[in-house]
C-alpha cells in the first residue's frame, strides 16, 4: 500500500520503504473539522495551496469535498510563485470569505510571514499543518508532533546503522498530535474561542 506524505523515506533501490507518514489527507477533516468549530458562521471557506505540488492539490481537493458536504461555499486559491499571494488575499476581501485553511509546503512556507500578515489584515481566521506558523500570528494549526516525529525517525535510522532491514521495518504512523491555538490572533479578529476547544489544546499563545 502506498503511504502518503512521509518524513522520511528509508530504504536500498528495489526494496519496500521504511519511515514515518504524516497522514496529510487524514487531518485534512480534522483542520477542517477545528476551523467549523471556531468560526461559527463559516459560509465562505478559502483554501490557499501550491497549485503545481501534487499533493497539496490533493488535500484542497478533500477540504473541498468536507466542505461542500456542510453546504460552505468554496473559493480555491492556487499559489504557483509568490507573486500570486496578494491577488489571492483581494479574492478573500471582494468574495468575503469566513475563514482560511492553508496547504503547507515548500513555497507556502518560504512566504509564512507574508502570508499570516496578509491574512490578519484581510481579517481571516487560518488554520494550518505546523505550530510556526501559529507563532507567526496565524489563529491556528493541528498535525503530527513533529518533535516526537523526528525523534521516532532518528531511531528507525539507528536501527538499520546497526543492521536492521529496511523492509523488515513498517511504516509507522505519528501518535501524537498538536493542537495550538493563537488568542492574541483570535482577540483581533473579533473571536471568541470556545471554552471546550481551548481546553483540548496543547498550547495556547496570549
Amino acid at each position: 500500500m502506498k503511504r502518503r506524505g512521509m518524513v522520511k523515506s528509508l530504504s536500498r533501490p528495489g526494496a519496500n520503504a521504511t519511515g514515518i507518514s504524516l497522514q496529510t489527507l487524514d487531518l485534512a477533516s480534522k483542520r477542517f473539522e477545528l476551523l467549523r468549530e471556531t468560526v461559527s458562521n463559516l459560509r465562505r471557506l478559502a483554501i490557499m495551496a501550491d497549485a503545481s505540488f501534487h499533493q497539496a492539490v490533493l488535500e484542497m481537493g478533500t477540504v473541498e469535498e468536507l466542505a461542500r458536504r456542510f453546504g460552505i461555499e468554496v473559493r480555491p486559491l492556487g499559489i504557483g510563485r509568490t507573486e500570486d499571494i496578494a491577488p489571492a488575499f483581494e479574492t478573500t476581501k471582494v468574495e468575503k470569505t469566513d475563514g482560511l485553511y492553508v496547504v503547507i509546503n515548500e513555497l507556502l512556507n518560504a512566504n509564512r510571514i507574508l502570508i499570516v500578515t496578509s491574512a490578519q489584515a484581510a481579517k481571516q481566521p487560518t488554520i494550518f499543518g505546523t505550530r510556526d506558523w501559529v507563532l507567526s500570528g496565524g489563529l491556528m494549526s493541528y498535525g503530527p508532533d513533529f518533535r516526537a516525529l523526528f525523534a521516532r525517525a532518528a531511531e528507525i535510522a539507528d536501527r538499520i546503522l546497526k543492521g536492521a532491514k529496511p523492509d523488515d521495518i513498517p511504516v509507522e504512523q505519528p501518535t501524537r498530535f498538536q493542537l495550538v491555538m493563537n488568542l492574541k490572533t483570535a482577540r483581533a479578529l473579533g473571536l471568541e474561542v470556545p471554552p471546550a476547544l481551548l481546553a483540548r489544546a496543547d498550547e495556547v499563545i496570549e
